[in-house]
C-alpha cells in the first residue's frame, strides 16, 4: 500500500462540490505533482486530505492508518505535514521563533534540527532574528517549507509552492524537493508551473473540474500532443 493513498474523494465548501471522486496513490520517497489550472480543485484536495476548510467523503489512508475521520491536529501528529499557499507565517515571530513553534517530536528517532535546516535554506540564516513581516515573499516560503519541516513529517503537501517567486528561489525550493526525497520523504504538490513540475515530479496527475483527467508519468503526457496542449 501507498505511504498516502486516496479512494473516491469528494468535497465541498457548503453547497458547492468542488471535488469528485479523486483517486491517487503516492509512496514515501515519490513526488507527485498535481497539475491543474485555476480552480481546478489542486488546492481543495489538499485541503481535504487535511481535513481543512471543506466537507469530505472518501476514502483516505496514510501510513496504513484511514485518517478520513480525524481532526487536523491528529493527522498533523502521525507525519503528515502542510504547506499552505497562503504561508500563515506568523509576521510577528521571528525566524526562529516561527521554527520553534512547528516543532513536534521525533518519528523514528530522527528529527530535524534548525542547522540543517539553515543549510537547506541558506537565506534563513543571516535571518534568524528577524520577523517574519519583513521577510520576502520567497523568503516567506522557505521559511514556511522550513517551519512544516521542524513537525519531522514523513510526507509533505505542498501547494503551489513556486508561485510568484523568482527563478532562484525556485530553484532553491526544487533543490529542497530532491533533498526530502532523499530522505525518503514523500510529496504531493500542487502546481501550475510546469517547468517547476516536470523537475521534480515522479508521477503526474493531472485535475480538471474537479476529477483526475490523467495520471501517469510527465513524459507520458508530454507524448500525447493532444492531451498535453490541453492540460499544459
Amino acid at each position: 500500500m501507498a505511504l498516502l493513498d486516496i479512494d473516491g474523494l469528494d468535497a465541498w465548501y457548503g453547497q458547492a462540490q468542488i471535488l469528485r471522486g479523486i483517486s491517487l496513490a503516492v509512496d514515501g520517497g515519490e513526488v507527485a505533482v498535481l497539475l491543474g489550472r485555476n480552480g481546478a480543485g489542486k488546492s481543495t484536495t489538499l485541503k481535504a486530505i487535511m481535513g481543512l476548510e471543506v466537507e469530505r467523503r472518501g476514502r483516505i489512508t496514510f501510513g496504513g492508518v484511514v485518517i478520513d475521520r480525524l481532526p487536523v491536529h491528529e493527522i498533523a501528529r502521525l507525519g503528515l505535514g502542510y504547506v499552505p499557499e497562503e504561508r500563515r507565517i506568523f509576521t510577528s515571530l521571528t525566524v526562529e521563533e516561527n521554527l520553534a513553534v512547528g516543532r513536534l517530536p521525533p518519528r523514528g528517532g530522527r528529527a530535524w534540527r534548525h542547522d540543517e535546516l539553515f543549510r537547506l535554506f541558506p537565506n534563513l540564516a543571516g535571518m534568524r532574528d528577524r520577523p517574519g513581516g519583513h521577510m520576502s515573499g520567497g523568503e516567506q516560503q522557505m521559511l514556511t517549507i522550513a517551519r512544516a519541516l521542524m513537525g519531522n513529517p514523513r510526507f509533505l503537501l505542498l501547494d503551489e509552492p513556486s508561485e510568484g517567486l523568482a527563478p532562484v528561489i525556485v530553484e532553491t525550493i526544487a533543490g529542497t524537493v530532491a533533498e526530502l526525497k532523499r530522505r525518503g520523504v514523500g510529496m504531493l504538490v500542487s502546481e501550475q508551473n510546469t517547468a517547476f513540475a516536470r523537475t521534480i515530479a515522479d508521477r503526474v496527475y493531472v485535475i480538471e473540474r474537479g476529477e483526475i483527467a490523467f495520471s501517469g508519468t510527465f513524459a507520458a503526457l508530454e507524448a500525447d500532443a493532444a492531451l498535453a496542449e490541453r492540460h499544459l
